[in-house]
């Protein structure tokens, strides 16, 4: 989750889409969703949660939108889709951390407090603008799911 203790999701997503272009209620309500998800989200997941109340046109270009101007991040998972996290919004900390792929469930995590340093030795004139992260394994969850079941109850 990307929302501090006592914030208010609606507000702070509509702050949030207020600063980088013109509000609508399709960017908030996603922004939200995302800010208050607890891990990253797919787009099926996502018109889910919207409870069919948006065409899914629309949430492909909202998401579009929401990465464009880095209020998000997308994650591809094993199963080559997308997900997306709120993560990466300049206001909580940037887009400078790790992500996790959990094997068992499919879900994504942005592991915030995880910032991966990263040396680079590229050749004469690289530049290096973005690095990426992904760790693969089992979530809490997944993994005592499996550890049960090695053991028996």
């Amino acid at each position: 989750m990307v929302i501090k203790q006592g914030e208010d999701p609606t507000a702070t997503a509509e702050a949030l889409v207020r600063r980088h272009g013109r509000v609508t209620p399709a960017r908030v309500d996603v922004l939200r969703l995302l800010l208050t998800a607890d891990s990253a989200l797919t787009h099926a997941e996502l018109e889910a949660r919207l409870g069919g109340g948006m065409d899914r046109v629309t949430l492909y270009r909202v998401l579009d939108w929401l990465v464009s101007q880095g209020l998000a991040h997308r994650i591809a998972g094993e199963d080559r889709i997308w997900r997306f996290s709120a993560g990466a919004t300049q206001a909580h900390g940037g887009h400078e951390h790790a992500h996790f792929l959990c094997e068992g469930c499919g879900r994504a995590y942005c592991l915030d407090e995880l910032r991966p340093v990263v040396a680079l030795s590229l050749p004469p004139g690289f530049r290096c603008r973005a690095a990426e992260l992904t760790l693969h394994g089992l979530c809490p969850r997944c993994g005592e799911e499996r550890d049960s079941l090695r053991h028996g109850p």
